[in-house]
């Protein structure tokens, strides 16, 4: 059964993704936590603007994880594919601390109508559930 995701995105990296440059989604983080380990194909991805709506929606068509990294490990991960990326350099200098690293292949990408969703929290990825799901689920 697939499961339901929602992604915060800065706004340039938003456009880039709606305008078919960024292709994909990439989350480095010194622990383990969501979405490592708790995505996979065919999954569906709502994206989001940081500080505002819900504005698109994408299934994911590849997921690719890294455990273990090293600072070597990540210079590698971004020659390899920050052409569909599009990370700064100073986002993989932070980005060679981490731990952990996953590539999300972005497909099927579609706007949908702006959704205001009441989240307060700092996480920039949440996997929906029952109880969790801000209504972008409707009643499941």
């Amino acid at each position: 059964m697939h499961k339901y995701h929602l992604a915060i995105l800065k706004k340039p990296y938003l456009a880039a993704i709606l305008e078919g440059r960024k292709l994909i989604e990439s989350r480095f983080t010194l622990t383990k936590h969501a979405p490592f380990g708790q995505i996979s194909k065919g999954d569906k991805v709502f994206l989001k603007q940081s500080s505002g709506p819900v504005c698109a929606a994408a299934t994911v068509s590849a997921v690719k994880s890294f455990p273990n990294l090293t600072p070597a490990k990540v210079l590698d991960i971004k020659a390899q594919y920050n052409h569909l990326i599009l990370g700064t350099d100073e986002h993989w200098k932070h980005f060679s601390q981490c731990n952990f690293g996953l590539l999300v292949w972005l497909t099927d990408i579609k706007s949908i109508a702006p959704v205001m969703i009441d989240k307060k929290d700092w996480r920039a990825w949440v996997v929906l559930n029952n109880r969790e799901n801000y209504g972008l689920l409707g009643n499941p």
